[in-house]
């Protein structure tokens, strides 16, 4: 099973919010996931992000991948260091 660290929308329309879940890749983008992580805000000024380090930590050392969205939310929040290319 690949694990991804990835966005679900929440929210109503036009007013968005996401939950960070950690989901089989396989799983529909708002589909069933394994565990939450935190949860990103980005209506607000400025945008509101609260993550759960030990819990993304976790799923990393076990070999979970975060998207591009969701790898740029850790490296401002200092989990993760950015890539260099």
């Amino acid at each position: 099973m690949a694990v991804k660290i990835r966005l679900t929308r929440m929210g109503a329309k036009k007013a968005p919010f996401y939950r960070i879940v950690a989901t089989d890749s396989r799983k529909a983008r708002d589909g069933q996931y394994l565990e939450q992580i935190g949860y990103y805000d980005p209506t607000k000024e400025p945008a509101v992000v609260k993550i759960d380090v030990q819990t993304a930590q976790k799923w990393m050392s076990v070999g979970a991948q975060p998207t591009e969205t969701v790898r740029s939310l850790f490296v401002k929040e200092g989990i993760l260091q950015k890539k260099e290319k």
